[in-house]
């Protein structure tokens, strides 16, 4: 499939133009013009500049805030709680960095939870705030508005994919992991029926509990769901994984899947860590260092390439894209002339 390229920087003067001609303050567009071009960077399409034209239909329908802040619900130096008020999710979670990384150097960790933000867009887009200050981060997401992955051995949806990213400093590259309770995730189940593609594995199940390939069973009457990770044999375990999001979201939020549906959304836990409180950072540094050796240095399995630690690629994609620029996904383009025709604005021009 061929894939044009523009310009990171480009991309970003226009995503913030646009969502402020939609009306977001400045500083929030610019957060989430950010945060959307950096998931295309590291190769994360589905959840990159893909949400930006769902995201300015939100501002249209008045179900994203777009100007003001948080509510603080309780603050206990190491421990906060906000009500996001629906503002744009990429602006809060950077907003939580802002407080919680001043807080993680003196307490040693620092936890935000966040009930009411607007959708987060990619997780990993965020874990280099937090390495490249030496810190560890975790940071989860759910959305109780939604549902379309069923709990093991069920075939009625309870959960969203329920992501959990976590970003691990090293004295190196740092490790960046973000993954799903569920097999597939909601966007790319919604590319491929767009499509009229295929998974090339059984990763959903149709209404009657059998194992699909086609994403279409998701909206069928009445509608199948996503796997939990680990499927049919092993599905036990990416339901204990959304049932751990969820009581570290909607749990500590005190809000969450047993209240009514509020739209499009997250809730929100993220954790910062200062292993200078714990064992010090270069003892900390010493083990990641070590771990990562022992894994890239792997003998790779018979036909397989050498072991890479979880974001080795995206931030080699990362570097290159930010040289040679971003090779979005082709619908990508189309999607977001169409939204900007709206507001008498241009995309930008492809540079190769």
């Amino acid at each position: 499939m061929d894939r044009q390229r523009y310009a990171a920087q480009a991309l970003r003067d226009f995503s913030q133009e646009l969502l402020q001609a939609a009306g977001m303050d400045a500083g929030p567009a610019e957060a989430v013009a950010d945060t959307l071009v950096e998931g295309d960077l590291l190769g994360h399409d589905t959840h990159g500049l893909a949400l930006l034209a769902p995201y300015i239909k939100e501002i249209e329908n008045k179900t994203m805030e777009v100007a003001g802040l948080p509510d603080t619900l309780s603050d206990r130096g190491a421990s906060l709680l906000w009500d996001g008020r629906r503002l744009p999710g990429p602006w809060l979670v950077h907003q939580g960095l802002d407080a919680l990384i001043p807080r993680a150097r003196e307490f040693g960790s620092a936890t935000l939870v966040i009930r009411r933000s607007h959708h987060i867009a990619c997780l990993a887009a965020y874990l280099l705030r937090a390495t490249e200050n030496g810190l560890l981060i975790t940071l989860a997401s759910s959305d109780p508005a939604v549902a379309s992955v069923a709990p093991y051995g069920g075939t009625q949806a309870v959960f969203t994919p329920n992501p959990i990213a976590m970003g691990i400093p090293t004295s190196g590259t740092p490790f960046l992991v973000d993954i799903s309770s569920s097999i597939v995730t909601n966007g790319m189940c919604s590319r491929l029926q767009k499509a009229g593609q295929q998974f090339d594995d059984e990763c959903l199940l149709d209404a009657q509990g059998r194992p699909s390939r086609d994403p279409a069973v998701l909206s069928a009457d009445p509608p199948g769901t996503i796997m939990p990770l680990g499927g049919v044999t092993a599905g036990h375990k990416g339901f204990g994984m959304a049932l751990m999001i969820e009581a570290l979201t909607g749990g500590l939020a005190g809000h969450g899947r047993a209240d009514p549906p509020d739209g499009w959304g997250a809730t929100v836990f993220l954790g910062l860590h200062d292993p200078e409180a714990f064992g010090g950072t270069d003892a900390f540094t010493r083990q990641t260092d070590h771990i990562g050796q022992a894994c890239r240095e792997n003998q790779p399995r018979a036909g397989g390439s050498s072991v890479r630690m979880p974001g080795d690629r995206g931030l080699a994609l990362r570097s290159e894209q930010q040289q040679g620029g971003v090779a979005l996904h082709p619908t990508i383009p189309e999607m977001l002339t169409q939204c900007a025709a709206r507001y008498g604005l241009s995309f930008p021009q492809a540079s190769g």
